[in-house]
């Protein structure tokens, strides 16, 4: 696991960490967060918190990400549609039957080759093969599988044998009507990459994963919660 390193920052780095996993964590905006901040008496200015979390989170992702445990092998994908500065786009999800958030693609195309660059990444990152793999039934699935000789592992069905993967869209919908739709393609892929690392470790399925959220600056160790200050470094 990677440090991350907080010099030349004049807040204390529990400070930007609870800021950064306010804002990933629940459903705020920069304004917020700076808000709950304040009333903690932590006068930070929205600019501020938007660097952190855009120079941070993608470090905290990471070293999230290389803390987990391996998913299950019972894979779920979806797609969903989203607008970005008035053009369609699709959000190519895939999930464990945990609740997992394995990986998340933002693409323009909703055909085999976007298929095959979500199956492709999962196989390479995962490093683990499917056991099974649920998907509705769009066409682009099959074609994709039977190219990469996983035919035999495709469960296609309906909504409700897909339904792992339709509810994990929420999050990301309730966040996109908070930030006012996303502003461009990196933007929405930045975004659910480091959302997804932090989301997974409040996954209720699994125990074992469970990563404690970092202290609330001006607090001690929280009671019956626990604390782990280190749980976003």
């Amino acid at each position: 696991m990677q440090g991350i390193s907080f010099k030349r920052h004049r807040f204390p780095p529990d400070v930007i960490r609870y800021a950064v996993w306010l804002y990933f964590r629940f459903t705020l905006s920069i304004r917020d967060v700076e808000e709950l901040l304040a009333q903690r008496g932590i006068e930070v200015s929205r600019e501020a918190i938007r660097c952190w979390v855009i120079k941070f989170g993608p470090l905290i992702a990471a070293n999230l990400r290389r803390r987990r445990s391996s998913p299950s092998g019972r894979w779920h994908l979806d797609e969903m549609v989203v607008k970005i500065r008035g053009r369609r786009m699709w959000m190519w999800r895939a999930v464990d039957d945990e609740g997992e958030v394995l990986d998340m693609l933002v693409q323009r195309r909703r055909n085999k080759v976007a298929a095959l660059k979500l199956l492709r990444r999962l196989l390479k990152n995962q490093g683990i093969h499917p056991e099974t793999i649920t998907t509705d039934k769009l066409a682009s699935y099959r074609a994709a599988l039977r190219e990469l000789g996983l035919t035999n592992r495709h469960r296609p069905g309906g909504m409700r044998a897909n339904n792992r993967a339709e509810n994990s869209h929420l999050p990301i919908r309730r966040r996109e009507r908070k930030m006012q739709r996303f502003k461009s393609q990196g933007q929405a892929q930045r975004f659910v990459a480091n959302h997804s690392a932090i989301y997974n470790c409040f996954n209720p399925n699994p125990p074992d994963r469970q990563i404690n959220p970092p202290p609330v600056p001006g607090r001690g160790p929280r009671g019956v919660d626990g604390c782990d200050p280190s749980c976003l470094i």
